[in-house]
């Protein structure tokens, strides 16, 4: 018996905190009753969220992660009360568990997502302890100053708490049209936006060029996907302290000699 958060983890369902936060929603049943977050459970269980039943498998999948270019105008939401287009509809299909996104970007940021079939994973890239930088690329209307940009490397307190820019490079550009790159080792909501906002100034455009060590590849279009091979979902693994399920990837590749 294991706690339902990290089973459902392990199944790809979402991240441990995702299914905290869907248990508390009352989103997932256990044969036909309401989970809570304390609930334990064996895996014979009929666990269903949404009202859909999950197939739950008896051996952890094979890791993989995902980098996705997300357009302007796609939500990351699985389902939008609105009925925008949501990033999931382009994804490839898993034959066990479910894509697990890494981070959310709004409705008008485009640039690299990541999605993965492993919770834990997810889990450990969005959560601020593990300081996994994220880039991106902002193209500002109003003028900075190097007042302004010290400030926001030295920290600004927002509505939820404090937060800064690691690091801010000019990368050119005149008039309405110039660009920077910052750096940031969290993920609050719309945080770079409301950064920028603070010291009087508007952003224009804004584009997720790299997360942790995967940057975002100027040949892959909006709407497309990449998927890293194993040595970089291992390299990930042990930058996180995870474990790489061994197991798992010795029966893909004894299936995959047959």
């Amino acid at each position: 018996m294991e706690r339902i958060q990290k089973f459902l983890a392990h199944q790809g369902v979402a991240s441990r905190r995702q299914v905290d936060q869907m248990l508390q929603d009352g989103r997932i049943t256990v044969n036909g009753k309401p989970a809570s977050p304390g609930d334990q459970v064996a895996g014979g269980e009929k666990i269903a969220v949404d009202g859909k039943l999950l197939r739950i498998s008896r051996t952890q999948a094979r890791p993989k992660v995902m980098m996705y270019h997300k357009p302007i105008g796609e939500v990351c939401s699985r389902k939008d009360p609105e009925g925008r287009p949501d990033v999931y509809r382009n994804l490839p299909n898993l034959q066990q568990g479910r894509w697990v996104g890494i981070g959310r970007l709004d409705i008008n940021t485009s640039g690299l997502l990541l999605f993965t079939n492993q919770g834990e994973l997810a889990n450990r890239l969005m959560h601020p302890s593990f300081e996994v930088e994220r880039e991106y690329a902002v193209r500002i209307h109003g003028e900075v100053t190097p007042d302004m940009m010290q400030t926001l490397r030295n920290g600004v307190m927002l509505d939820d708490g404090e937060a800064k820019f690691e690091n801010i490079v000019d990368a050119g550009g005149e008039g309405t049209n110039h660009w920077y790159h910052v750096m940031l080792k969290e993920g609050k909501n719309r945080e770079v936006r409301r950064l920028w906002e603070a010291v009087g100034v508007e952003v224009s455009r804004l584009q997720r060029v790299r997360y942790e060590n995967f940057t975002l590849p100027k040949w892959l279009k909006p709407g497309k996907v990449r998927l890293f091979e194993d040595d970089s979902v291992r390299t990930l693994y042990d930058r996180l302290d995870l474990t790489y399920p061994e197991i798992a990837n010795r029966r893909h590749s004894a299936r995959g000699k047959r």
